[in-house]
């Protein structure tokens, strides 16, 4: 889910635009771009209520790919925007399919706290093949009333849940209990958590060797020219550009859109392996890896579909889980990803966590810490994912 861009001068020359969704540049977010996390107000009707709080769920490259059906009567049906996939970085669409794991996630708390039972359904109408996605719904949801049902802590944190890729403090380990609450939070779907701070046996050497994976991971995404092409289809450059998309990566360092109006950025050319803006985006993500005081990571038994999705209910819990504790989180994908360029990282990744292939697969592997709060990302709005007569 993290992603940094390029911007190449006409004319030969190179800039380097620090890119990161929302937090990580000088400029502010307009504030249309992020109403959405006000949290919905009067609605009379209850499943909009409800999806008003899971399209603040965490998206893979923000894309925001879910397609809502509400033309049957107590009912919500759940499709992926295949013009909102990722085929370079995410081939197989497991990273998407996560995505929609972590809006069901954010549905469920929504609805548990209106009492609500949320009667989830994953693909009544098939599951996805291993290769591609398709048409068919992802969920069918049914809302049915039930005073019995618990409501989760957790829901107290979805406005407050933000993706932060900022330098984290290297002397704040995150305590004791944070981890507890992210291991506790899993606990409802079939996943492995694992963690590692410096204050844990062998950390100092698992973090070192995380960060170095972590590191080379990225250096193959910056220099692989379709995959950080990819990333610059989803630039969002200055206020009025992520007023009109409210998706994909933002930028708003007021130089840079100052040159953007003057057509200066060139978005169809990926910069050369050495030059200036690669080379500086390396350091960027060098510098803020080296401060990371933790890592966590989930791991699944197999990789079907339904478990991709349940992957990214777990996600979502741990991120909130998180959240509550005060505790910043950014995932780190790149070395999850499955294009031949990455099958080093990817494989090594595996080991070092103790996922042996092909019977498990790392889902989800993040860096944690602390850092200065950071605005949200932005959001497109309930009326944006509905699916028309």
């Amino acid at each position: 889910m993290d992603r940094r861009a390029f911007v190449r001068l006409v004319g030969g020359g190179v800039v380097l635009a620090a890119a990161g969704a929302s937090g990580g540049c000088s400029g502010r977010l307009p504030g249309e771009a992020i109403a959405a996390w006000q949290g919905p107000g009067p609605e009379p009707d209850l499943r909009r209520a409800i999806l008003s709080y899971a399209i603040l769920a965490p998206h893979s490259h923000n894309l925001q790919s879910w397609l809502v059906d509400l033309r049957t009567e107590g009912e919500i049906l759940l499709r992926c925007d295949l013009q909102r996939l990722l085929p370079e970085t995410d081939p197989f669409s497991r990273q998407i399919m996560m995505s929609h794991g972590t809006f069901l996630e954010l549905l469920d708390l929504a609805a548990r706290e209106r009492g609500q039972r949320a009667q989830i359904t994953l693909f009544p109408e098939g599951a996805f093949g291993p290769d591609r996605i398709d048409e068919r719904p992802v969920a069918r949801i049914r809302l049915v009333a039930d005073d019995s049902v618990p409501r989760d802590p957790l829901f107290a944190q979805i406005l407050r849940r933000h993706t932060n890729r900022q330098a984290y403090d290297p002397a704040r380990p995150v305590p004791a209990a944070a981890w507890q609450a992210m291991a506790e939070a899993v606990r409802p779907h079939p996943l492995r958590l694992g963690f590692v701070g410096p204050d844990h046996p062998g950390g100092a050497a698992s973090l070192q060797r995380q960060r170095d994976i972590a590191r080379e991971a990225w250096r193959i995404e910056l220099v692989t020219p379709r995959t950080i092409l990819e990333s610059f289809r989803w630039l969002r450059i200055g206020g009025r550009e992520i007023a009109q998309h409210r998706d994909g990566l933002s930028i708003t360092s007021p130089m840079l859109v100052a040159l953007d109006r003057l057509g200066l950025f060139d978005r169809t050319r990926a910069p050369g392996p050495d030059d200036a803006a690669t080379r500086s985006q390396r350091e960027d993500f060098d510098a803020k890896i080296a401060t990371t005081p933790g890592f966590l990571w989930l791991v699944s038994e197999g990789n079907a579909r339904a478990t991709q999705v349940d992957a990214g209910r777990a996600y979502a819990r741990v991120q909130l889980a998180a959240t509550a504790h005060g505790v910043a989180m950014q995932p780190l994908q790149q070395a999850l990803q499955e294009y031949p360029e990455q099958a080093a990282p990817y494989a090594e990744i595996h080991r070092l966590l103790g996922a042996s292939r092909p019977s498990h697969t790392v889902q989800m592997w993040a860096r944690v810490g602390f850092a200065p709060p950071v605005e949200p990302a932005p959001r497109r709005g309930l009326d944006a994912h509905l699916v028309r007569a």
